[in-house]
């Protein structure tokens, strides 16, 4: 059930941290809804407006500054879980998936989407397909998260920057 994925997809950052744009240091800090606290991951978007959604979900009446980011993608290992049979095959139910993640994570309860993190983690998954959960997201917004990437494959997520367009280190920030 493990597939590779190639394709293209998108992360909408936080314009003072676009010197670091295939960094997952931010989820491991505060956790996210497939990762739990201290487990890098890299969470990205098919479209465009995927990934503004994901980004802006905080702020939905007044848009925050973003530098959009495109990713290359060649990554063996992954998990479409927007497909139902795939869901049924690892035993996942969409309620896992759409859980109040962070509400329980804040009350000190797992979340269940921690628990199948873990699990797909354990037996050697690089990433998964997800829908969005976020508010706004479309109906087939589809987000792809990655524990596991590198530049270059079996995991290769690149950084599209064929310009030298984005900055290279902090000091562009004041």
């Amino acid at each position: 059930m493990k597939q590779p994925w190639r394709g293209v997809v998108y992360r909408a950052h936080h314009p003072r941290w676009a010197f670091a744009p295939d960094s997952g240091e931010g989820a491991a800090r505060f956790g996210g809804r497939f990762n739990p606290v201290g487990v890098p991951a890299l969470y990205t978007a098919l479209r465009l407006q995927g990934a503004w959604t994901e980004a802006q979900q905080a702020f939905p009446f007044k848009a925050q500054p973003m530098t959009m980011v495109a990713y290359q993608v060649d990554c063996a290992d992954m998990v479409d879980l927007t497909d139902p049979a795939v869901q049924v095959a690892w035993g996942i139910a969409g309620a896992d998936l759409a859980c109040a993640w962070e509400d329980m994570a804040d009350r000190g309860i797992e979340p269940p989407s921690w628990v199948l993190a873990k699990r797909l983690l354990a037996a050697g998954c690089a990433g998964i397909l997800a829908p969005s959960f976020a508010a706004g997201a479309q109906a087939g917004d589809v987000n792809a998260i990655f524990w596991h990437w590198s530049p270059d494959p079996p995991h290769q997520v690149r950084v599209v920057d064929d310009l030298g367009r984005l900055p290279r280190d902090h000091t562009s920030w004041r």
